[in-house]
């Protein structure tokens, strides 16, 4: 048993600092995952135990003025992102079917580990939106796909920011940023009051484009020989992206279209119950 723990925490030592990249080793919160996992724990027992039994006696919390400054603090951050990844990377020299990580220490490559690392950040922050919920006592809207998407994001951005700070890996960054922008300013304006944005269910086909794209990127470097980018990566985030698409397309399928069948139903029906009078 002893011999078995040890072989476990040598190889722990081995993935965590002979594999991973020393360029990133001192960013906060990449030392180790146990910072990281930690987080996500408490996230869980939080949003699924401790902040639903807190909320059970008190009454929502209105958080308006800071849901508006969180918006905007992400549309900012978001957009900020969007550039530099364009800037650096997909408006550059990179390769939509193939490009490897640059582990030089050139000032352009270390300026990408630190945007990944910043998207990282990021996707640490983008916890609160379920924090908001449970405060707000919206436990309804705290599904299966919100928390599996957001935990997934953490986990999937300290690994990358690990071990592949930069590359093909980084277009997910790129493209998820913009979807959010879109996202988060629909958010504000909704939270602002000034009109209800008619163009609510355009975000989830934004969303649901944006995991097709992914899904191309990643197949395609399945496809291509020596790429020089890990292919495990595309064996986790193939099915990942497909499993993605089938929980957005499902949600899309219940808040959209099947939605509006039954209002056209309805409509139907009270037709013909007037003409029947």
């Amino acid at each position: 048993m002893a011999t078995l723990i040890r072989r476990v925490y040598d190889g722990y030592r081995h993935i965590n600092e002979n594999l991973s990249d020393p360029r990133t080793q001192d960013y906060f919160l990449m030392e180790s995952p146990w910072g990281f996992l930690g987080i996500i724990i408490f996230y869980l027992y939080f949003v699924y135990e401790l902040g639903p039994n807190i909320m059970a006696r008190r009454k929502p919390f209105n958080l308006d003025k800071i849901l508006q400054i969180y918006n905007l603090i992400q549309i900012v951050s978001c957009s900020f992102l969007f550039y530099k990844a364009l800037v650096l990377a997909w408006l550059n020299d990179y390769n939509f079917y193939c490009q490897p990580v640059d582990y030089s220490y050139d000032p352009r490559a270390i300026e990408i580990t630190r945007a990944v690392w910043f998207y990282f950040i990021i996707k640490v922050f983008d916890l609160l939106d379920t924090v908001f919920f449970v405060l707000r006592k919206k436990q309804q809207q705290v599904s299966f796909l919100h928390v599996y998407h957001h935990t997934g994001m953490i986990f999937g951005t300290w690994v990358c920011t690990k071990f592949l700070p930069g590359g093909h890996v980084t277009l997910v960054g790129t493209i998820n940023s913009f979807v959010h922008v879109v996202m988060y300013t629909y958010y504000l304006i909704t939270s602002l009051q000034l009109s209800k944005p008619w163009w609510k269910k355009y975000v989830t086909q934004l969303q649901l484009t944006q995991f097709c794209i992914i899904l191309v990127h990643f197949i395609s470097l399945a496809w291509v020989e020596d790429c020089g980018f890990p292919k495990w990566v595309a064996a986790i985030m193939i099915p990942q992206n497909l499993f993605m698409i089938v929980l957005f397309g499902d949600f899309y399928y219940k808040a959209y279209v099947k939605k509006s069948k039954s209002s056209r139903n309805g409509i139907t029906h009270e037709n013909e119950k007037l003409k029947n009078q």
